[in-house]
């Protein structure tokens, strides 16, 4: 449960976000099968990261991110459309509703996939609340983030290691790029949209590694004893996958002593932000973090 302002950003943001796909004349089923993904819920803990910074460093000044945040959740969206299919994850549930390619099939659903990918940039380069040096800085910074030396790329580790024995720094580099670039992106992303000093922007850089780190070990831990309808997709999928994890590698008591490891360096964190900064709303988000049951 959300504090009324953490509310009230996400309602504003899900109002803009399932606006953002308008029907073409093309006339084809391509828009609805974006909008049956981007509006099947979720967390949306990326954008609301990225406007829940934004508002920490300019008072009340979330708005000026919306566009971004959308953009965000399209790419996000577009890599769970691709990650579910058969030749990756082969899931025929997201969210507790079928996957995309189970609605569609599967050649709309990678359809979609591209689609909603290209149209996350055209949202942040129409984006008018922004200067265009900052829309410039923001597509590349996404672009980063989402391509081969990010998201994309750790995807590619992770597919390509499975089977395989990992050691622990080999899944920390796959997850750091996989899961963390776009936590990453949703922070770092506000401070500049903010124009942050460097030592604020450098420190929320650190906050956004450690909540990717904190993000992996509690979504592996949940794979072990999560249940499958409050997690909207079958647990045990990473076991049947062969894939390892922090829970493989260490165990279920060492992967939850390194996972209060890194909520402890992301407090301290915060902790040196409050000084200048109110952290309330970023804190509670840690702890939805780390706290969820899916």
């Amino acid at each position: 449960m959300m504090n009324p302002k953490l509310n009230s950003i996400l309602e504003e943001f899900n109002t803009t976000l399932n606006t953002s796909i308008q029907s073409s004349k093309l006339n084809t089923s391509l828009e609805e099968s974006m909008r049956y993904s981007l509006e099947a819920g979720g967390k949306r803990i990326r954008p609301l990261l990225l406007l829940t910074t934004l508002n920490m460093l300019v008072d009340e000044g979330y708005q000026k991110g919306m566009g971004t945040a959308v953009a965000l959740e399209m790419v996000h969206t577009y890599s769970l459309i691709h990650d579910d299919l058969p030749a990756m994850d082969n899931d025929d549930f997201r969210r507790g509703k079928p996957t995309n390619h189970k609605m569609y099939g599967e050649w709309l659903a990678i359809l979609a996939g591209d689609a909603l990918l290209t149209k996350a940039f055209e949202h942040i380069a129409l984006e008018v609340n922004l200067a265009p040096e900052v829309r410039i800085q923001l597509i590349q910074l996404l672009s980063n983030a989402s391509g081969h030396l990010g998201m994309v790329g750790g995807q590619t580790l992770d597919m390509q290691s499975e089977g395989h024995k990992l050691e622990l720094a080999q899944l920390k580099m796959i997850h750091e790029h996989k899961t963390g670039a776009l936590i990453h992106f949703a922070i770092v992303g506000a401070a500049i949209i903010a124009e942050a000093p460097s030592n604020v922007k450098n420190l929320l850089s650190e906050f956004a590694q450690q909540l990717g780190i904190i993000f992996q070990i509690k979504d592996d831990l949940l794979d072990v004893y999560g249940e499958q309808e409050k997690l909207g997709k079958p647990v045990g999928s990473d076991i049947l996958n062969d894939k390892s994890t922090y829970v493989s590698l260490l165990g279920e008591e060492e992967a939850k002593a390194q996972l209060q490891s890194h909520i402890s360096k992301a407090e301290q964190i915060l902790a040196t932000l409050a000084s200048e900064y109110d952290v309330t709303n970023l804190n509670e988000l840690l702890k939805l973090f780390y706290q969820r049951q899916h």
